[in-house]
């Protein structure tokens, strides 16, 4: 009886192990060598704009009177660049969110351990890859990028946590003061001859982080007068630092533009689960190596989004969040280690150009692949170990 109970305590056990080991292990593999691509970029810098909590609909739909919450963006969707929506992966919380577009990598469970904020393990990014990365926002989310990157190039502007106030009456400050600090950032850059030489190298990334649309949301819900004022606020902004943007680099079309969204949020202002409110974000990219609005006759989409959204002429292209980490192609910078797949869809250049960026991200994935055959092997019996082919 004893053996019966001690053999079946130790089968439990292992069967508790193999949880952890599966699930709460991480996936990622480390010691890939970085690839580039060797045909000069389209853009010298990369601008990424992320309205955290900001849905696809509440977004790309018409107000009661026919009217876009964000006729810039609209315009831009209309003549400038290319849109779709990015479908996340739950959790849909702010730092998986992150992870994906910038890191390139769906973040594993184990990162649950550390309440989504801090490096579970280490990992590379756009951020990293970069000559020089600026970043605005959130003191939540801009400090795990810095955190991992390698030498002293990521630098960061955070305002205090305590302004982060779910309660407040409209969290519209958080985005204004990320705008407003941008602003004053290329104002003192002119009279500093050392940022200004930085600010005009190639491989430059500028990440404005936007929390208000978030804080709105679970303060007043996505239906609310205040997230959707927000809405408006913010395509205003966005629209005053892209002429500042053009202005400051004198029109020297180099310069890529990315808007789209960590994750979205319920009708009830909660997220982290896997409803298409929280899972259908943005993505608008407009700029250097993008691709102009293509009208077409029709799509081939089984949703009603389009037609609510009247947008059936032009071309929507989705994506998977993972992939918008992939934009370095347009700044030559090689791409992140955990990669995904290039989006030639979104871009445009020539067909030398998508082929070379296309043969450089199948050389990475393949890395990651020699490098786990590595790991699997001096993990196994020679004998049990068989090789793929």
């Amino acid at each position: 009886m004893l053996l019966f109970f001690t053999l079946g305590l130790l089968v439990h056990f292992v069967f508790f192990a193999s949880i952890f080991d599966i699930y709460f292990t991480s996936p990622l593999v480390h010691g890939m060598t970085p690839q580039f691509t060797p045909l000069p970029p389209p853009a010298r810098r990369l601008v990424l704009f992320v309205a955290d909590g900001l849905r696809a609909d509440s977004l790309y739909e018409l107000d009661e009177n026919g009217n876009s919450r964000a006729p810039f963006i609209r315009s831009i969707i209309m003549h400038e660049g290319s849109w779709g929506i990015s479908h996340t992966r739950v959790p849909t919380e702010s730092r998986p969110g992150h992870v994906a577009m910038i890191a390139g990598f769906y973040e594993d469970v184990s990162a649950v351990a550390k309440g989504w904020k801090e490096n579970p393990v280490e990992f590379d990014s756009l951020f990293n890859e970069s000559k020089y990365t600026w970043s605005w926002g959130s003191p939540d989310i801009l400090p795990m990028f810095a955190k991992g990157a390698s030498g002293d190039h990521v630098y960061t502007y955070s305002y205090d946590a305590e302004r982060e106030d779910f309660g407040a009456d409209d969290a519209t400050k958080l985005d204004t003061w990320v705008f407003d600090k941008v602003k004053d950032f290329f104002h003192a850059a002119r009279n500093n001859q050392s940022l200004f030489s930085k600010v005009n190298e190639e491989k430059v990334v500028f990440f404005l982080h936007l929390l208000g649309l978030d804080t709105n949301g679970h303060a007043h819900r996505p239906s609310s007068r205040e997230y959707k004022d927000n809405i408006k606020i913010v395509d205003d902004r966005v629209k005053e630092i892209v002429s500042m943007f053009q202005h400051f680099y004198g029109n020297d079309g180099k310069t890529a533009f990315i808007f789209t969204s960590d994750h979205g949020m319920t009708d009830w202002g909660s997220h982290g689960a896997g409803h298409p409110s929280e899972t259908l974000t943005p993505l608008v990219t407009w700029g250097a190596g993008i691709k102009y609005p293509q009208k077409v006759s029709a799509q081939q989409f089984d949703d009603e989004f389009l037609k609510e959204w009247r947008l059936e002429s032009w071309k929507r292209q989705d994506v998977n969040q993972v992939v918008i980490c992939l934009t370095v192609y347009l700044v030559y910078i090689c791409f992140p280690l955990k990669s995904g797949i290039l989006p030639v869809e979104y871009l445009n250049n020539t067909d030398l150009f998508k082929a070379e960026s296309m043969f450089t991200n199948a050389v990475q994935i393949l890395e990651q692949f020699k490098v786990k055959m590595t790991q699997k092997k001096e993990a196994t019996l020679p004998f049990l170990f068989t090789p793929f082919k």
